[in-house]
């Protein structure tokens, strides 16, 4: 039985309805098309665009062909003691990372049915490939989104997988599953990416009290010369998420 809300407050519905839409899509989209994905009229939503967009929660594209999140959102949940103190903590580790493997690398949490990359540390050389802060995937179809699964206690994991089955996210469970324990198995992550042909993601996860917090991913690219090897940069990085893992018990 759907149980009935105890207040209700229709311009904050109307107003976080329109920010979860444009949370799920990755292109603009004009006032005609919010509006019928959210389910109101253009009368109803007009003020409401126009009150998120001078409080910067949204902007207008630069073609002004619709409008797209900011990311002010995402610095408000950075603002949360928990993420601080996790960047705070992975930050200097990760410079070390970048320096050690040349590559690039970033920091991800899970953030409903999503992965958000919550920092990153770019490559020291001239070339890299790089993953912007707040870029967003699905948990079940992102290596980093795999590991923070991997590395849950049975009721989170069970939480997290009846969340994706209500998004429809795509995914096959069972694959996803068997590939999680798999992952828990290694410690770590070594797959290509979803996102990326040539890109071989490596991901391997922060711990507190025994369950991910969050994820360090770097995503390798063959480099000519090599300078470091493939295996040698999952060791770095197991290196690197331990000595993380323990800055936060401190």
């Amino acid at each position: 039985m759907i149980s009935t809300p105890k207040y209700r407050a229709p311009a904050l519905a109307r107003g976080l309805d329109i920010l979860e839409l444009l949370a799920r899509t990755s292109s603009p989209l004009s006032m005609t098309e919010i509006a019928s994905g959210v389910g109101y009229s253009r009368n109803e939503i007009f003020r409401m665009l126009q009150v998120l967009e001078e409080r910067s929660y949204i902007k207008r594209d630069e073609n002004d062909s619709g409008y797209t999140l900011t990311n002010r959102l995402f610095m408000l949940g950075m603002e949360r003691p928990q993420n601080k103190g996790l960047v705070e903590a992975a930050l200097p580790i990760m410079h070390r990372l970048a320096d050690e493997t040349s590559h690039a690398c970033h920091l991800v949490v899970a953030s409903q049915e999503q992965i958000v990359v919550i920092a990153r540390v770019d490559a020291p050389s001239d070339l890299g490939f790089v993953v912007r802060i707040g870029h967003r995937r699905p948990i079940a179809h992102s290596t980093s989104g795999l590991v923070l699964f991997a590395f849950q206690t049975d009721e989170v994991r069970a939480r997290w997988l009846a969340m994706l089955d209500a998004k429809d996210v795509g995914y096959r469970k069972k694959s996803f599953v068997e590939r999680a324990q798999r992952v828990h198995a290694q410690g770590y992550a070594n797959l290509p990416s979803e996102a990326v042909e040539g890109v071989i993601d490596l991901s391997a996860p922060v711990l507190q009290r025994g369950s991910a917090v969050g994820a360090v991913t770097i995503p390798y690219v063959d480099r000519h010369p090599a300078k470091i090897t493939l295996n040698a940069t999952v060791e770095c990085l197991r290196v690197a998420v331990r000595e993380i893992s323990a800055a936060l018990q401190l």
